[in-house]
């Protein structure tokens, strides 16, 4: 008999033990869940700022020298239109000569590719202009036409725009993209009626830049559009409040 009331005692100091730790686990869990995380966007449209522009030029000569001389008088003739353009000097940078030999290649008898006699060098250079005159290198480069009438092999390739003040730009979207977040996470304590209470974490997406309507895709390391120059950039902060 006293067995049995050890034996009862000991199942109902266990059961109220359990009961301890079952309610304990609640709290801890509820308290664990009782936040708010929102995601909040920051955007910005802007204007580029910086230019750059690039073309390049070749000859073709049996005699190295000969062809070393004709690029090197039609390197004069670009240099002085592009001075003539307004473009300053310490803006225009001619790259090293690009040497290449040539071959007449014909097809053999059995249909293989062969290599046949020489036929001469190939000199291509190129030439780059980096400016803060976007319209003014944006014209050049729409009218290059003027340089391939003077007999000159040009081939130009589209400008690539930038923005030298893209800093300010990233601290006033994460500025946005914050209050953006807050004020969302306050309407959802508000019509749950709860209180916002601290913050617990601050995460920070990956600026995306890309021309402004346009349907470029964002990427995981982010995208920079370099052909517009026209610009919106947009960036996601994502914060975690505790709630009362």
């Amino acid at each position: 008999m006293n067995k049995n009331i050890i034996a009862i005692a000991i199942a109902a100091i266990g059961f109220i033990i359990g009961l301890g730790l079952l309610g304990s686990a609640i709290k801890n869990r509820n308290k664990s869940e009782n936040t708010i995380s929102v995601t909040g966007l920051g955007t910005k449209q802007f204007t580029s700022d910086l230019i750059t522009w690039s073309g390049s030029f070749s000859k073709n000569n049996i005699d190295l020298k000969a062809a070393y001389d004709e690029l090197a008088l039609d390197r004069r003739i670009i240099n002085d239109y592009l001075l003539s353009k307004g473009i300053k000097q310490g803006e225009i940078v001619f790259s090293s000569v690009d040497i290449q030999k040539q071959f007449r290649n014909y097809t053999d008898s059995n249909g293989n590719n062969v290599q046949g006699e020489f036929s001469g060098y190939d000199l291509t250079q190129k030439v780059s202009i980096e400016s803060k005159e976007v319209a003014k290198i944006e014209n050049l480069s729409r009218n290059i036409t003027e340089i391939i009438n003077r007999g000159i092999e040009f081939t130009s390739s589209s400008p690539n725009y930038f923005y030298t003040k893209l800093a300010t730009v990233k601290q006033e979207m994460i500025a946005a993209a914050t209050k953006d977040a807050k004020a969302r996470a306050e309407k959802i304590a508000e019509n749950s009626g709860s209180s916002l209470g601290n913050l617990k974490k601050a995460t920070m997406g990956i600026i995306q830049i890309t021309a402004p309507n346009s349907n470029e895709d964002y990427s995981y390391g982010g995208t920079f559009n370099t052909s517009s120059k026209e610009k919106e950039a947009s960036i996601t902060i994502k914060l975690e409040y505790e709630v009362n």
